[in-house]
């Protein structure tokens, strides 16, 4: 039998587990569908709210525990329990899905042949108040996508489709075996970092996999308080940075300790024109230090590349 599968991997939310079960459950599809959870090493009581839901009616629920800490290690564990499945979905444990959002997948890959579909993600901000700073050219880097109301066809980086909300066609897995997420961009629990699905979707690109932007495909996304602060922006391109140095930099003939000239005087200059828009309190001024950040995580991370050469 064919089957669809709804895929989500988790980290001590389980207070968040019924009512996003239930929202799973409460969709309609016009093919068989079940719920994958993937309990990455939950210290709170996940696996006994687990347990409960999955004896309950409706949709079937499975649940996994993967040992290995960390995003890429759960993603990569639901994927290879989805191989059985046509399709699959991506969710977060953050999120709840809008009427439609299964049906519309499926429909995006069957009737548009994508091979992956990605859609819409709406930040919320909960029982939180969005601060006056938090601009909507922010909001990208809290995951929310929203291309607009038509369809299309995504060809390049410039329109990427984030795991919290995308669904593939399993084949693809099946015949690129070494498609997979990088565990080189983990993120344990709830550490700020990641990055393990844009690279995935790089590689997708590389592949030329048929990716299809659905808008109907939409979820709502609730950030939790502690990334509503300007230290979580800095910190989150500070450690992008440093995997970017790390891991994707070039090569450079003159360099200090691995790290080229240019980047230090770089860096420089980005900071002192984001303290300079900050005192005259311009807007851009967040996000040009985050610029700061980022170019000195490129600037730690080429040095631990160094340290590591040799």
């Amino acid at each position: 039998m064919k089957l669809f599968t709804a895929a989500l991997c988790s980290y001590n939310r389980a207070e968040r587990l019924p009512p996003l079960i239930a929202a799973l459950r409460a969709q309609k599809c016009d093919m068989p569908f079940e719920i994958l959870m993937v309990d990455n090493n939950s210290t709170d009581n996940t696996q006994q709210v687990l347990a409960s839901l999955a004896a309950q009616n409706g949709v079937p629920l499975r649940y996994v525990k993967e040992s290995q800490q960390g995003i890429p290690f759960a993603r990569n564990r639901a994927l290879q329990e989805c191989m059985e499945s046509e399709f699959m979905l991506f969710m977060d444990d953050d999120e709840m899905p809008k009427p439609g959002l299964l049906q519309a997948a499926i429909h995006c890959m069957r009737n548009n042949d994508a091979e992956c579909a990605g859609g819409k993600i709406k930040v919320c901000f909960g029982d939180g108040q969005r601060p006056d700073w938090l601009g909507d050219d922010l909001l990208g880097f809290l995951a929310e996508v929203d291309y607009g109301n038509h369809s299309f066809w995504v060809t390049d980086s410039s329109t990427p489709l984030w795991t919290a909300n995308v669904a593939y066609k399993m084949s693809i897995f099946k015949n690129y075996p070494g498609l997979r997420f990088n565990i080189r961009y983990n993120r344990i629990g709830k550490q700020v970092g990641g990055g393990e699905d844009l690279i995935i979707f790089q590689d997708m690109l590389a592949l030329n996999i048929k990716m299809r932007y659905c808008p109907e495909m939409e979820v709502d996304h609730y950030v939790e308080t502690w990334r509503l602060k300007r230290r979580y922006f800095l910190k989150l391109h500070f450690v992008s940075g440093k995997k970017t140095g790390l891991y994707e930099s070039e090569n450079y003939t003159r360099t200090l300790f691995g790290i080229p000239f240019f980047m230090i005087t770089q860096s420089i200059r980005h900071l002192a024109r984001g303290l300079w828009m900050t005192s005259k309190q311009e807007p851009g001024a967040l996000r040009q230090l985050m610029n700061w950040t980022h170019s000195l995580g490129m600037i730690y991370g080429r040095f631990l590349a160094w340290k590591n050469a040799s």
